[in-house]
């Protein structure tokens, strides 16, 4: 899997998680929506480790928490 890929299913995953929308996480992130949208749909395949960094805070976990999880075991690049 692309690591884009693995981190919208990471980011999709908390949202669910934390039964959140996407507005919701740019409201607690100060996000730009349009970024976090754009990201999402796949329109962008990057993203700033500080922008994951305030996802993190955006849920209340922490980075390494982010990542310890099964979606990234097989990640390739981009």
């Amino acid at each position: 899997m692309q690591l884009s890929e693995a981190l919208r299913l990471r980011i999709k995953q908390l949202l669910k998680e934390n039964n959140m929308k996407v507005w919701d996480l740019c409201k607690a992130t100060g996000i730009p929506c349009s970024t976090l949208s754009t990201f999402l749909t796949g329109k962008s395949k990057l993203l700033k480790i500080n922008t994951i960094l305030h996802i993190c805070e955006g849920f209340n976990i922490q980075l390494k928490d982010f990542f310890a999880n099964e979606i990234f075991l097989d990640v390739e690049d981009d």
